[in-house]
């Protein structure tokens, strides 16, 4: 006998799914509307007179640069921390994990201020006297390092995780070390998380405002990078440069996500 259960259920199924999509499509369509509006707001011939003016190029190679640094900061001490918090038991693990933490939960405002009060501490003012940091470049790389970094420990965090240690074991019984199993086994079959955590390093980091402005500020041709010109653009009321800007970043940001999907991994994080 036919089951009379079933297309009631499948009904329910289709409902249920047809709920999702509603939520997926209602997202997607807020973001295709952004960027569309961002692409029509302006001409082609606007954007690049805009891009043209030597601040906006400065901007524009400052950022490129110091995302670039920030990115290589946060995966050389990703990876190891990444590395230690999956295969370690470590002592007060859970406060660790929520301090690390710390620079994704706050708000960046929060960040770039509590950089710019270190920098007021003996300590900090010992390193000022010597190499100056604040509202200098070094301090658009901090701040942008101290971001990426987080997001950079979280995705290698979860890479190491879903490695299989029993290869490091086998490793380990062959007359390895410690050392030698990490970097002839685990950190090979970890290329494509660690890649995956630059890309996503570099996206925040060439992405941060707040950090940014507060601890480095936005002095044209000095401490300006892309996300600063978008602000100083607004702040004069230059609303295609703004936007020219914007473009830039969307663009930039997309290239990222195709390279990292050409490449085959996700931007986790």
């Amino acid at each position: 006998a036919p089951d009379m259960t079933a297309r009631p259920t499948r009904s329910l199924d289709r409902l249920f799914h047809l709920a999702l999509a509603c939520f997926l499509g209602a997202y997607l369509l807020l973001i295709a509307g952004m960027l569309a509006a961002d692409a029509t707001f302006t001409s082609l011939g606007a954007i690049l007179r805009a891009l043209a003016r030597p601040e906006l190029r400065y901007a524009f190679h400052l950022s490129l640069a110091s995302a670039t640094l920030s990115a290589i900061g946060a995966v050389w001490f990703a990876v190891p921390i990444g590395y230690l918090l999956s295969r370690s038991r470590l002592f007060g693990k859970a406060l660790i994990d929520g301090l690390l933490d710390i620079p994704i939960a706050l708000p960046p405002m929060v960040v770039g201020l509590s950089l710019l009060i270190l920098f007021q501490t003996p300590p900090g003012r010992w390193i000022e006297a010597r190499v100056g940091v604040t509202y200098q470049i070094p301090a658009i790389v901090l701040a942008q390092f101290t971001i990426a970094c987080a997001f950079a420990v979280r995705t290698l965090r979860v890479t190491f995780d879903q490695l299989d240690s029993s290869r490091e074991e086998v490793a380990w019984t062959l007359g390895c070390s410690r050392r030698q199993a990490f970097w002839h086994v685990a950190l090979p079959e970890a290329g494509r998380g660690i890649l995956s955590a630059g890309l996503l390093a570099w996206a925040r980091a060439m992405g941060e405002f707040g950090p940014v402005l507060v601890f480095a500020g936005a002095t044209r041709m000095k401490t300006e990078v892309l996300p600063t010109s978008i602000f100083l653009e607004l702040s004069v009321g230059n609303l295609e440069s703004a936007v020219a800007v914007s473009l830039l970043l969307v663009t930039t940001a997309l290239a990222v996500l195709v390279i990292a999907r050409l490449a085959g991994v996700g931007l986790e994080g």
